[in-house]
């Protein structure tokens, strides 16, 4: 069985935009509709939640208060991501050095309130079934790696539920991108490309759209660039396109590669579903970070005599695909590997999933040249990487064969 729903979490303007920790600017305009998309799938006594917020990321507190307005689905089984669009205002509440924070409660608590009803809304509309699941190569200008151009995984993954009478019920997109084409200094409120792609999707294939963002730390970014206005021939930098109109050529060409992805997949009627969740705990090593779990008036989920966050990790499977979810931004190698490990005919990474906190790298990677600087400085710590594959392989080792 199976459901969707969506609702807005659009903000009153003008309000500020964050892009990531630092002062937002603030935004008078908005470029589409910032939503809660949420996928209820169940069979037999089993039943899952995958919620897709167009947001730059949802912190772990913010998802277990949605889980506890949710009925009908185990908490553990409900699956939070963010889009990680740079044009939304900040869940975060991220401290400004002043005794204050950036973060507006009342947004807040709004974006609570209109995902536990996304949520809800799908669990109460499922119906009868059938799944469809493919993976290929995307085609197209649709993304690349602003810190080595090649270095990015091209694969996307679909996932698509129909009536038994062969109405879409949604259509999810795994694909690791940046949804930061106009950024947060352009005064826009917007869900970036992603807004395009749904909007594609649900015009053409009926049902709802949505986008579980991939492992797109370091940094697979939209691929904006204007190839003929190089920046720095030498380093590999161009001019970017920041325009809702790039937005919309990028998220309609995902959402054309969807479908041609989609279009030939075999039916699945009676998939098997296993939900399996685990806690895992990572020091916080990095002191700025820290900052924001100590000061932030949202109260995160941290141990704070041992510097340790705690957040669910969870592993789907779903008739032939395997799905893991990522609580950050992975870079690129990690998302090859775990894929490489993981069962199954499709295997689906959710970054950004369930809480959102920083860049995971190996401990290779961490600080081991000047490129990495930044994203280094903003992971919780060395071991991050090292932890999160340790964990999720012993998920996979768990788990049963997907069928």
């Amino acid at each position: 069985m199976a459901g969707a729903s969506k609702k807005s979490i659009h903000p009153e303007l003008p309000i500020p935009v964050s892009g990531g920790m630092g002062i937002p600017n603030m935004a008078n305009e908005s470029r589409g509709e910032l939503t809660a998309r949420a996928v209820a799938v169940a069979n037999g006594e089993t039943r899952i939640v995958i919620c897709a917020l167009d947001l730059l990321g949802y912190p772990s507190v913010l998802c277990d208060r949605v889980r506890a307005k949710v009925k009908g689905v185990p908490p553990e089984n409900i699956l939070i991501g963010a889009t990680h669009t740079h044009s939304a205002p900040d869940t975060y509440a991220f401290p400004d050095g002043q005794g204050g924070h950036t973060g507006n409660l009342d947004y807040i608590d709004f974006t609570v309130e209109q995902t536990a009803a996304a949520i809800q809304e799908a669990i109460d509309s499922l119906q009868p079934a059938v799944f469809r699941a493919a993976t290929g190569i995307a085609e197209g200008k649709i993304a690349y790696n602003y810190y080595a151009p090649d270095l990015y995984d091209r694969r996307m993954s679909v996932l698509q539920a129909q009536s038994r009478t062969g109405e879409t019920i949604f259509t999810l997109v795994n694909y690791a991108i940046h949804p930061e084409v106009l950024g947060n200094r352009q005064g826009i409120v917007s869900p970036d490309l992603v807004g395009p792609m749904c909007d594609k999707l649900e015009a053409d294939l009926g049902g709802m759209g949505l986008l579980m963002n991939g492992a797109l730390g370091g940094m697979v970014t939209a691929d904006n660039r204007i190839l003929d206005q190089p920046r720095d021939p030498l380093k590999g930098y161009w001019s970017d396109e920041r325009s809702w109109e790039e937005c919309i050529r990028i998220g309609q060409l995902m959402a054309s590669e969807a479908q041609r992805l989609i279009s030939d997949a075999r039916v699945q009627t009676d998939p098997k579903l296993v939900c399996l969740s685990k806690p895992v705990s990572f020091p916080v090593d990095s002191d700025l970070l820290w900052q924001v779990f100590l000061h932030s008036p949202l109260n995160f989920n941290s141990d704070r005599g041992e510097r340790v966050v705690t957040v669910p990790i969870n592993l789907v499977n779903l008739g032939d695909c395997q799905m893991v979810t990522i609580p950050g931004e992975a870079l690129p190698n990690i998302g090859f590997y775990l894929k490489r490990k993981m069962k199954g005919n499709h295997q689906l990474l959710f970054g950004l999933t369930n809480d959102a906190f920083g860049y995971i790298l190996t401990k290779v990677d961490f600080h081991s040249f000047p490129r990495y600087d930044y994203v280094s400085r903003t992971s919780l710590g060395e071991m991050t990487g090292e932890i999160l594959i340790e964990n999720i392989l012993e998920l996979v080792g768990q788990s049963p064969e997907p069928e």
